[in-house]
């Protein structure tokens, strides 16, 4: 692969990756669009590691007090402060994503990476995100999750491993539809991202690098990283005062144009 298309997939991967717009998405279109190879699904998550060290960066304090909550819970064999409650949250959202890309990790790689199947589920997405983010109230914090809230988001994600539905999108989403603000729902879907990443980065990355670490994979991992922290820090930013509207509108208008250039090839 050339090292500029390494860049621009990498440029790609992290600044769709936080977003509700689907990396996944993006980065089988990417290719697609401009006829390039498709670099497959373990070059994609290469990519993840950028975004991992970024949502580890950026969320760095978060992580230490998580990591020492952890610890607590196993040292006492129980769970007491928000903190520790988080940490459990965090596990048992990420449990129905790893089930599923066990189970459905061969059509991942294969008929989920449809233009067509894509260009669905990002209109579907969309509207589902603009729809729920509009009607659903705001008046609940991270602090007032329970074990219910951590199911259901957790359930949520695991339909991103299609291609357009998007893993922030569903989380993101699902977290809305449970009256979380905003940024709550940002906050956590960026926190839960780290364990379903790390889980996919320990048994496709090595694909990725059998053949060696190329130039063209650190290039794309260094531009993952660096897009992604901008992304994490826009986002959190916008949300703050503004509606996932915006994005809802950019999913519909990729749909469609992924449509019609279908349309147009065929």
């Amino acid at each position: 692969m050339p090292i500029y298309q390494a860049l621009v997939l990498g440029l790609v991967q992290g600044l769709s990756e936080f977003l509700p717009i689907s990396s996944s998405a993006h980065l089988t279109l990417t290719p697609w669009i401009f006829g390039w190879k498709d670099p497959g699904l373990a070059f994609d998550v290469a990519l993840h590691l950028g975004t991992l060290v970024a949502v580890l960066w950026y969320f760095r304090a978060e992580w230490v007090a998580l990591t020492r909550s952890g610890f607590g819970i196993l040292e006492r064999r129980r769970v007491e402060t928000p903190e520790e409650w988080r940490v459990v949250f965090l596990v048992v959202a990420t449990i129905p994503v790893a089930v599923a890309g066990i189970l459905l990790e061969e059509k991942a790689e294969t008929a989920f990476r449809s233009p067509g199947l894509i260009a669905l589920m990002l209109m579907l997405m969309g509207i589902a995100l603009w729809v729920v983010d509009r009607q659903c109230a705001t008046d609940r914090t991270l602090g007032t999750m329970r074990w219910r809230d951590a199911v259901f988001i957790g359930v949520a994600q695991a339909f991103a491993l299609i291609p357009g539905v998007s893993r922030s999108g569903t989380t993101i989403t699902g977290a809305r539809l449970l009256r979380l603000d905003r940024q709550s729902a940002a906050v956590f879907s960026f926190l839960l991202s780290m364990p379903a990443t790390a889980g996919a980065a320990v048994f496709k990355v090595p694909e990725a690098v059998g053949e060696g670490i190329s130039p063209p994979i650190v290039i794309g991992i260094l531009a993952a990283a660096v897009s992604s922290w901008l992304a994490i820090a826009i986002l959190l930013r916008y949300v703050s005062h503004r509606s996932y509207g915006v994005f809802a509108l950019y999913r519909l208008l990729l749909g469609a144009a992924v449509l019609l250039l279908i349309a147009i090839r065929t």
